[in-house]
């Protein structure tokens, strides 16, 4: 499978399979695809390709009729270079991340457009148990539903330029903070879940699991 990112024709192309097979329930475009992926990669569990590429679609159901198995294996394999990519940036080269906001001309000029980066990375957060986020690290999560629930678009309608140019500031220092914290929490559950399997220190030859955890 290639590695690296993907080129500008391959990021249009998933744009227009999105688009060719879109429905209500499925995310709009490659911007609300890297969003979830993006929360794929910074949840408190692994999320396994078949469960978020189901996500994307809206569910099992919702899952297209491809045109051809070509077709399929070829979104397939990008979304998964494209997620492989993004990793390789959160983990190694943060100073590299940046999300895949949508662009749109406005008044001749290029304009940032977070809503559906930001929707689909709630959809990505949905997909596993956030609740074990602490409290100081909640702004950074309501910093993304800000631009990604509908129920704050009066609130987003009710901020000032500047304010709003802030929030939207704000997205990518909480996707890095927001994954720091996950990735060091799924680590330290590993080195418990190691432990657990460890010869018991009692010398009883049993695994520290099954004699003196408990």
């Amino acid at each position: 499978m290639k590695t690296g990112p993907l080129n500008e024709s391959e990021l249009e192309w998933l744009d227009e399979v999105l688009t060719k097979y879109n429905t209500e329930y499925a995310i709009l475009d490659v911007a609300e695809l890297d969003g979830l992926l993006t929360a794929v990669l910074s949840a408190p569990e692994y999320i396994a390709p078949e469960q978020w590429l189901d996500a994307a679609w809206g569910g099992p159901q919702h899952v297209p009729r491809w045109s051809s198995a070509e077709e399929k294996q070829r979104f397939t394999a990008l979304a998964l270079q494209h997620r492989d990519d993004t990793a390789e940036r959160l983990n190694d080269f943060p100073e590299q991340y940046a999300p895949l906001f949508g662009l749109r001309e406005i008044d001749g000029r290029e304009i940032e457009i977070v809503e559906e980066w930001c929707f689909g990375y709630m959809r990505g957060v949905a997909l596993s148990d956030w609740s074990a986020l602490p409290d100081a690290l909640r702004p950074a999560l309501e910093a993304i539903a800000l631009h990604g629930s509908e129920e704050n678009f009066e609130r987003l309608d009710r901020l000032s330029p500047e304010a709003f140019a802030q929030s939207v500031d704000a997205i990518r220092q909480a996707v890095l903070d927001l994954h720091a914290y996950w990735m060091a929490y799924r680590q330290a559950l590993s080195d418990v879940r190691s432990d657990r399997d460890e010869p018991c220190p009692c010398g009883s030859g049993k695994k520290y699991k099954q004699c003196c955890l408990h």
